[in-house]
């Protein structure tokens, strides 16, 4: 059942003890339970967290305001990651939870990225699918090591492959581990995403210890 009882509305699935916790952030007009499928393809018996973004674009949600297509409105960004990174905190309280890995679809991925550079430490990871650069200037905060990885569409209308490379870059710079690949994709899920996503967790997830 959805939950609105923590300041986002959103969904938990209780998983193994031990698992670490999948993050789950929705593309544009998605909701809590859009990415629900797809983090227990990818982390099987993983405990889930899906928020649903609180802003309205035509009626459809988002994690946060944009002045046009890949015109991000940055002062928005940078509140909604604080009420993301807050809605974290109360719900690793709630639940029990060690520090997630966020699993990201456009809108979603993009956010995630924003808070891995705003406020690093409320991650432990990234899956970022189909991302674009969150600011045009990075914080500037040093991220310690943090695993991403992104995944980009060869043929993604909506994200260059210069703009991808660029977030790639950002988050080198403030010192993440980046695995940065390009599929034969578009801006939607392939099973090639599916199996990158799984094989790459596999790879860098510990057990979770809170």
């Amino acid at each position: 059942m959805a939950d609105g009882t923590l300041s986002f509305v959103h969904r938990h699935q209780s998983g193994r003890p031990g698992s670490a916790p999948l993050l789950l952030l929705h593309g544009t007009g998605g909701d809590e339970t859009d990415l629900l499928p797809l983090g227990a393809l990818v982390a099987p018996g993983a405990p889930l967290l899906s928020p649903r973004g609180q802003v309205l674009e035509a009626g459809m949600p988002r994690f946060f305001r944009r002045l046009a297509e890949g015109v991000f409105d940055e002062d928005d960004l940078r509140r909604r990651v604080d009420d993301l990174a807050a809605f974290v905190a109360e719900a690793r309280e709630a639940y029990g939870l060690p520090a997630p890995i966020a699993l990201g679809l456009s809108n979603g991925a993009n956010v995630a990225a924003a808070l891995l550079l705003a406020r690093p430490g409320v991650l432990a990871g990234a899956i970022l699918l189909r991302p674009m650069p969150p600011f045009a200037t990075p914080p500037g905060l040093a991220m310690a090591g943090t695993p991403v990885l992104v995944l980009s569409g060869a043929v993604d209308p909506l994200v260059p492959a210069a703009t991808a490379l660029r977030l790639a870059q950002d988050l080198r710079d403030a010192g993440a581990v980046v695995d940065h690949r390009t599929l034969p994709a578009g801006h939607g899920l392939s099973q090639a995403d599916v199996a990158a996503a799984k094989a790459w967790l596999d790879a860098n997830r510990s057990p979770a210890s809170a």
